[in-house]
């Protein structure tokens, strides 16, 4: 069933998405090579839980920790270890939260010093392709404008787009209906109306769009062992312009002061 908000509850969803761009900041300022995945995960649900809030994804469905961390050829569910991170490795920090009843839900992807040039230019386009899809998400449109800008703006590469994962619908449980494929063609799906609440996240490959599960049942691995890279936002549905109820800048400026990530897209 697809729930369409209140302003009111609009309100306290932007609160939830706030939380874990923050808590990604926080990951942002410190995020290095030699730190551990563990150490994240213990950073993230502490400042959660200083925040009045509760990860989303802790037992979830039986998940063991409060954040994914996706290394290298991870693409998602990327559980959190004690093996240190190293230079040129690129990683995606996915966290939940739920506050006052409702989740925010988003995905950022970082670079550790050196990167190849390849993998700068994967995650300059995954990110660049989670607001080409952003831009279809207005009333009126179908997601699968969302789903076939996407896939154009990466497949144009020569990237693998993914489609065994998908976005979703957010609020008051972390995966609502409609499902949002990263792929698909223009004018199909339902038409969205005002107030429809989305999770967009655009999950790319540097070669093929197949994957396969880890024996933990969890860990999501391109087939190839190329990296992948997943950007995520939330984003509530209008007129003009889709609302982006998370936020970018403060860990893109924390991102950008951090030596140790490796920022020359933005250049």
């Amino acid at each position: 069933m697809i729930i369409f908000k209140t302003e009111e509850e609009i309100e306290l969803m932007k609160v939830s998405a706030l939380l874990v761009s923050s808590t990604l900041t926080e990951i942002a300022k410190v995020l290095k090579a030699g730190m551990t995945t563990m150490q994240l995960d213990k950073l993230a649900h502490e400042f959660i839980k200083d925040h009045g809030a509760v990860p989303s994804f802790y037992h979830y469905n039986g998940y063991p920790f409060h954040i994914c961390t996706s290394v290298n050829e991870v693409v998602v569910h990327g559980m959190p270890n004690q093996r240190p991170l190293l230079e040129g490795d690129v990683i995606t920090v996915d966290i939940g939260v739920v506050k006052d009843g409702y989740h925010g839900d988003h995905a950022y992807t970082f670079m550790l010093g050196e990167m190849a040039p390849e993998t700068i230019k994967l995650v300059k386009i995954t990110k660049e392709s989670l607001f080409i899809g952003i831009q279809e998400a207005i009333v009126g449109n179908h997601i699968g404008d969302i789903s076939s800008a996407i896939q154009r703006y990466a497949e144009k590469e020569g990237y693998g787009v993914v489609r065994d994962l998908v976005g979703h619908g957010i609020g008051r449980t972390m995966h609502e209906d409609p499902q949002v494929p990263n792929f698909g063609r223009r004018g199909t799906g339902i038409q969205m109306r005002e107030n429809l609440t989305l999770a967009i996240e655009p999950m790319i490959n540097l070669g093929t769009k197949d994957l396969y599960t880890s024996r933990d049942g969890w860990t999501i691995k391109t087939a190839d062992g190329k990296p992948a890279a997943h950007f995520e936002h939330d984003v509530c549905i209008k007129p003009e312009t889709a609302l982006i109820l998370s936020d970018f800048s403060p860990i893109e400026a924390a991102e950008k002061a951090n030596q140790n990530l490796n920022s020359s897209y933005y250049e």
